[in-house]
């Protein structure tokens, strides 16, 4: 579903996160019985869950890319499982462009399942923290340190799926930006067994973009970091466009896109995840800002992993 995300979501006692904590109440309740009554099923092979507790940005899919080729190398065979929804196959044409293991289905057992009888020997899965039903044997949560955690309330008051208290169970964190001492202990909070590591994306095509004027236009969950990245590396963006979260882009709309920069005279600039979605229509004018993750300690973190592997034999 196409959101934009509320600003009040990011703002401690805003009146209307305080109207609808009723809403959260209710929302938090059946969390509640869906985690308790849910029952849980446990595989042979081991599955590593790479999720969030706030709702979108966070940066699940480009790492668990990263844990896949990373684990590819230590002679596992790890597939990549996302539950199919309709609006996110950018995010799967994604994956499929840099891991070529990827299963998608509407149920993620029956996707387990599948990687099972494919011979994969792990799954990764992109999402699915509060899929109670699976048994998970690694935990890993995903945060922007920029967001944060918002405003620290359940939607729909603020941006979190579930309370803090859920990472009394999680093992690891990443999360994407710089070192915050503070934050870290805001999570520690709830478990002083965590593994808090720091990634980052480092921009591999930036010279395309040097000393031109830009119109970059982006449709994920937090299109603030795209803009404050192409800022970092002094790219100069004149204009900006923001669409909701996994947007379904039209050709005409494109092509407007393309006809504003013209007239402007400005070099458009995208994300590679909203290049997914508009690749189809062939339209050579614009450029997407190609990433690459990289792991503080990443030796460390893939160590930690390949451990499941040895628990589970």
């Amino acid at each position: 579903m196409a959101l934009n995300k509320p600003k009040f979501w990011n703002i401690k006692n805003h009146f209307l996160s305080i109207i609808l904590i009723p809403l959260s109440l209710v929302y938090k309740l059946l969390l509640y019985l869906k985690k308790n009554f849910s029952g849980s099923h446990k595989f042979k092979i081991p599955i590593i869950c790479v999720g969030n507790i706030y709702v979108g940005g966070t940066g699940k899919t480009p790492f668990a890319i990263f844990i896949a080729n990373k684990l590819t190398k230590k002679n596992k065979n790890p597939a990549i499982l996302k539950k199919e929804y309709k609006d996110q196959y950018d995010e799967q044409n994604l994956i499929k462009k840099y891991f070529k293991n990827l299963v998608v289905k509407k149920d993620r057992i029956d996707g387990i399942i599948e990687v099972e009888k494919l011979q994969y020997d792990s799954v990764i899965l992109d999402d699915g923290l509060q899929d109670y039903k699976i048994k998970k044997d690694l935990k890993i949560v995903c945060f922007n340190e920029r967001q944060q955690i918002g405003n620290g309330l359940v939607f729909p008051s603020g941006p979190l799926r579930e309370d803090l208290s859920s990472l009394s169970t999680a093992n690891i964190i990443i999360i994407n930006g710089e070192k915050n001492s503070n934050f870290e202990k805001q999570l520690l909070k709830f478990n002083d067994q965590l593994e808090i590591f720091y990634s980052r994306y480092i921009p591999k095509n930036i010279d395309i973009f040097l000393n031109k004027k830009l119109l970059a236009f982006a449709g994920i969950g937090n299109p603030e970091n795209f803009f404050e990245l192409l800022d970092k590396n002094k790219l100069f963006v004149e204009k900006k466009l923001i669409f909701p979260d996994h947007y379904e882009f039209n050709k005409n709309e494109i092509i407007d896109i393309i006809k504003e920069a013209k007239e402007a005279n400005l070099k458009i600039i995208t994300t590679e995840k909203d290049y997914c979605r508009i690749k189809k229509f062939e339209l050579s004018e614009i450029d997407f800002l190609r990433n690459e993750l990289q792991i503080h300690e990443d030796e460390k973190l893939i160590e930690r992993v390949l451990e499941v592997y040895d628990k589970k034999n």
